[in-house]
């Protein structure tokens, strides 16, 4: 194409995109070998990349730059754009890329310097929030200026100039000083301890498009392309499935998958009504142009089966209108293969809930599979945009890691309702974390973990069974907007020594007065509180690592131990959180002194119990160090009695449900007798709000038991039983109450129907959801 050419079609793409930040429009310019004398900016929704095999096969002399210049220089929300695999020679010497969080930089060479910031009307230097750098070469100077985080990984430059909050760098070159945290706030990690470069398209010399599928390596320092060509192998683009979002489907897409077929994602936005399956080996999906995938029914957008090595790159994930469980998720619960050898790896990940469109999901993205690889992460609960409310836009958390040695690369996870990441499998390594907490907590009662007896939910919660786990470089920021909220601590990690956390900082970014974070890790670290002075808006923590060993002190006796028979063979067991100096990792649970059950919760559920019996229960809870409480009070019940009366459940086989609203955890669950399953609206109480169960023929009954037990927080905060016998009529409330913890019991004078429909007439943040409904008479 001619010069002129060029840069009339991306001036016109930026002129549309320059602040479009919600737009649908998705566009790559793709740039074949060759030198090319052009200058333009790059907008949003705008993946500009080379089509060489090598950066240096494409260059631009001109400029390639993104600016803040359509919001006076706050680069904050430049999101959503990419630019990789070409080199750059800028006119007057500096290359400008002043971004934020999903907006990658990959396989670069910048000849010259380079600019992370824009300057406002009046030349102060602009705020900009964080980006991400990799496989790339600057000649000249880095400036960052007023950018507050970054993270570089396998790069190198002439030199770097300045950090403001976080800076981390990993297996690069001539970086700052390693030995300086937090003043300036450098990490510096000299080698990547194991990486696969993210896959890229390109051209032949024949003239023949690939994609290339960089090898794995371990311990590595500076680009991958020094030698020559990135050590990888290529795949004929005739492998692929080439989707365009006007044809495929997930019907069509999971046909070409099932064919062996790899899938590359033209840009635009796929709405799925169902799951995109990857179950084999060494598949690669690959999205150009910001891609976007939407799971439309209450299902996982994207989900790998527990196989070796596949490659999930450059694809951005939007939350659909039903509740999806986890938007994309790598391995199936319970996976456990080694994948050591050959990981799955990911890289350039955005899930967004809400703002371009409102959604909702439990988890963004959940990793249950072992050795997976994260390469640059970005997961949103909108501040702004579409949907953007306390119980519009709900997500629980962003990431959920089950999986064992798994290695994540500069993650951004922010404002989700509950913890922003919760990491269960041991041996995971995270090289820097950039989050904020939520903006839009209404009140403190609304926000509160540990079954309500913690200020807040930590944004980065290493569960109490985890033993080993390392991270560099964290950042926990808050903005409480809306309510004058506490986060106990930034972080939550078990007290194991082989748990370290190297160079940690909060920052009160704003805020109603009041707000605070309080501790920066388990309950120590000063609190962030307010602008001025220095440290009421900044603290950090340099080195955490437990030391179980050193622990002795125990937790407290757990406290109002109930017990409550609702059967002839069940007993439920509720009771109050102990605390520990350290944290609570699980309760034992005792009848009449033998050990019967350990729980991570506050509740249990005694079954296969005799009829008209009475039985003694104690608790006593338990820390990551052996630490063992003095036992609870003593609770006792007598079970009821085997026959007539309250003391039999009916049957249930054959038996359906709905509710209304639904979610991609369906009603149906009520009703297969596993705990390990729930029902749930998927959004939160609201009146209104109703299940109806069908026993599918007229039934007598005089008891209802709806169990919460497992999502302790998500029982009815009120509720109306009716009854019917066709479904449609329902004449008067036959019980009412108000729910007080995870089981509700509801006994009426006896009843003759088929229905029965609960109505929630309460609200709360928290979804309404359930484990079991049963029925008795």
């Amino acid at each position: 194409m001619p010069a002129a050419d060029i840069q009339s079609a991306a001036t016109s793409i930026f002129t549309q995109l320059e602040a479009a930040e919600f737009s649908t429009q998705r566009y790559a310019l793709l740039f074949k070998p060759g030198t090319y004398n052009v200058t333009f900016n790059v907008g949003f929704y705008t993946h500009v990349a080379g089509l060489g095999q090598h950066p240096d096969n494409v260059t631009i002399n001109g400029g390639v730059n993104v600016n803040a210049d359509w919001d006076n220089g706050n680069a904050t929300r430049n999101f959503w754009r990419a630019i990789e695999n070409l080199s750059v020679t800028p006119t007057g010497g500096t290359t400008q890329i002043a971004v934020s969080q999903a907006a990658p930089l990959r396989r670069l060479h910048v000849r010259g310097e380079l600019h992370l910031f824009d300057f406002d009307s009046n030349w102060n230097a602009g705020w900009a929030s964080g980006g991400f750098l990799a496989d790339s070469v600057v000649d000249g100077l880095v400036v960052p200026a007023s950018q507050q985080q970054w993270f570089s990984r396998n790069s190198s430059w002439g030199g770097w100039n300045n950090a403001v909050w976080n800076m981390v760098f990993v297996g690069s070159l001539n970086t700052p000083s390693a030995a300086t945290f937090p003043e300036p706030p450098y990490t510096v990690v000299p080698q990547t301890p194991i990486i696969r470069e993210k896959p890229y398209l390109y051209i032949s010399n024949a003239g023949t498009y690939n994609v290339f599928v960089p090898a794995l390596q371990t311990n590595t320092q500076g680009v991958s392309w020094s030698a020559g060509n990135t050590p990888g192998t290529s795949i004929s683009i005739d492998q692929f499935y080439i989707a365009r979002p006007e044809t495929a489907t997930a019907a069509t897409l999971n046909t070409a998958l099932s064919q062996g077929k790899h899938l590359l994602f033209t840009p635009g936005i796929y709405q799925l009504n169902d799951t995109i399956q990857v179950n084999n080996p060494n598949t690669v999906v690959l999205g150009i142009g910001l891609a976007t995938l939407i799971p439309t029914t209450g299902k996982a957008a994207l989900a790998v089966a527990d196989v070796d090595g596949v490659k999930i790159a450059g694809l951005t994930f939007d939350a659909g209108p039903v509740n999806s469980p986890s938007v994309l998720e790598v391995g199936p619960t319970g996976s456990s293969a080694n994948h050591s050898a050959n990981p799955t790896s990911l890289h350039d990940i955005t899930v967004r809930i809400g703002g371009g469109t409102n959604g909702k999901c439990d988890v963004g993205i959940k990793i249950n599979s072992n050795h997976v690889i994260g390469d640059h992460f970005w997961l949103w609960r909108a501040d702004h945009g579409a949907g953007a409310a306390w119980t519009s836009n709900v997500s629980k958390n962003g990431l959920i890691v089950n999986g064992a040695n798994v290695t994540l690369y500069g993650l951004f996870n922010e404002h989700h309702n509950e913890y922003q990441t919760v990491w269960n499998g041991n041996g995971g390594r995270l090289y820097f974390y950039q989050s904020e907490i939520p903006y839009d907590v209404p009140n403190q009662a609304s926000w509160m973990s540990r079954s309500g007896t913690v200020n807040g939910y930590a944004s980065y919660k290493i569960a109490d069974t985890v033993s080993t786990h390392e991270a560099w470089g964290m950042g926990v920021y808050s903005y409480f907007r809306d309510a004058a909220v506490k986060l106990n601590s930034a972080i939550e990690a078990p007290n194991a020594s082989g748990v370290k956390i190297h160079h940690m900082t909060t920052i009160w970014l704003n805020g109603i007065a009041g707000s605070e974070i309080t501790h920066l890790v388990n309950n120590t670290g000063g609190r962030v509180y307010a602008n001025t002075p220095a440290e009421a808006m900044r603290q950090t923590v340099s080195e955490y690592q437990g030391s179980a060993a050193t622990d002795t002190q125990a937790p407290t006796a757990p406290s109002g131990l109930t017990a409550t028979a609702v059967s002839s063979s069940q007993i439920n067991l509720s009771w109050s959180a102990s605390t520990d100096n350290v944290g609570v990792t699980g309760y034992d649970v005792f009848r009449s002194g033998t050990l019967i059950a350990s729980t991570v919760g506050t509740s249990y559920s005694n079954t296969g119990l005799a009829a008209s019996t009475v039985y003694s229960y104690t608790v006593k809870a338990k820390d990551a160090a052996g630490n063992v409480s003095a036992a609870s009070n003593t609770a006792s019940a007598t079970t009821q009695s085997g026959g007539g009366g309250t003391g039999a459940a009916l049957s249930r086989t054959g038996w359906t449900a709905s509710s209304t609203p639904s979610s991609g955890e369906p009603a149906s669950n009520l009703l297969d007798g596993s705990m390990a399953t729930r029902w749930t609206t998927g959004s939160p109480m609201a009146a209104g709000q109703a299940l109806i169960v069908d026993m599918q023929a007229v039934k007598s009954f005089n008891k209802i038991v709806m169990d919460s037990t497992g999502s302790d927080g998500d029982y009815a905060r009120g509720y109306e039983v009716y009854v019917s016998n066709d479904g449609s009529t329902w004449g008067s409330v036959v019980a009412s109450g108000t729910g007080t913890g995870p089981v509700i019991t509801v006994t009426f004078s006896a009843r003759n129907a088929r229905y029965i429909r609960v109505v929630q007439t309460g609200s709360n943040s928290s979804w309404w959801s359930m484990r079991e409904f049963n029925v008795y008479f």
